[in-house]
């Protein structure tokens, strides 16, 4: 028996690879996070499987549906939203099944970032205006931030920043970045990026908490910040540079 921790993207149900698609339809049992996993993913699980929403599951009650399948010899298809690498919450899931001895594997899937960046359709990082984007995110209930990691220590960089999980603090989001930027800095709100009703919101960092509050926008929700978001003037990288030579191009 293994747990097949799974990537479900950002929302839309294309947004899944092949592999998550095909062991979604291999497994009998199916825990996916219902409050964000859209339930069309359900419909590639094959017949008679069981399904169960994590949403209003504490940890040990997940760990208690994974052990029953454990002790059953059934896999499991464990569905998280976005990418299993950041806020998934997977790790003190794989915590607990590597003290049980419970076989694993991990399956990436679109992160939002990438998802919101695909809606604005642009690329977040430009030669020489932006060659790091930070994911980062402030402290909330669920989880707090290291001392050590701020805004204000992010955006001393002026690179792109992708802040999630913070929609709601927006305004204390603006004051921290701000003086590292300036007012006139673009910033861009993407809420449920690739779904049926994303909504994209546009402005600076003088404006965009204001525009913020004009919309029912509330959660599920990603701030990018960053002058690369509208730069239209930068050097264009030597990659494709007829006078860049590297042993693909074979000149």
């Amino acid at each position: 028996m293994t747990v097949h921790f799974i990537g479900a993207g950002p929302g839309a149900p294309d947004l899944i690879t092949v592999r998550g698609r095909d062991l979604i339809a291999a497994c009998p049992v199916c825990l996916y996070a219902g409050s964000l996993v859209p339930k069309a993913l359900l419909e590639h699980c094959p017949a008679g499987v069981r399904i169960i929403d994590t949403a209003p599951l504490s940890l040990d009650e997940i760990m208690t549906e994974i052990k029953a399948a454990h002790d059953a010899g059934l896999d499991i298809a464990r569905l998280h939203s976005g990418d299993l690498s950041i806020w998934s919450a997977a790790g003190e899931q794989i915590r607990r099944l590597q003290a049980l001895g419970i076989p694993y594997t991990m399956t990436p899937g679109v992160p939002a970032f990438a998802a919101a960046a695909a809606a604005l359709g642009q690329e977040l990082t430009l030669p020489e205006i932006a060659q790091s984007l930070v994911l980062t995110r402030t402290s909330g209930r669920a989880s707090g931030m290291p001392p050590t990691e701020t805004l204000a220590a992010f955006a001393a960089s002026r690179t792109t920043l992708a802040i999630h999980l913070s929609i709601q603090s927006i305004a204390r989001v603006v004051a921290e970045v701000e003086p590292f930027y300036g007012a006139d800095c673009p910033a861009v709100v993407v809420t449920k990026a690739s779904w049926p009703d994303q909504e994209i919101v546009r402005g600076t960092l003088g404006t965009i908490a204001g525009a913020v509050q004009e919309t029912a926008i509330d959660r599920t929700a990603l701030i990018l910040v960053g002058p690369a978001l509208t730069c239209g003037d930068f050097r264009e990288s030597a990659l494709y540079s007829v006078d860049y030579q590297r042993r693909y191009r074979g000149r």
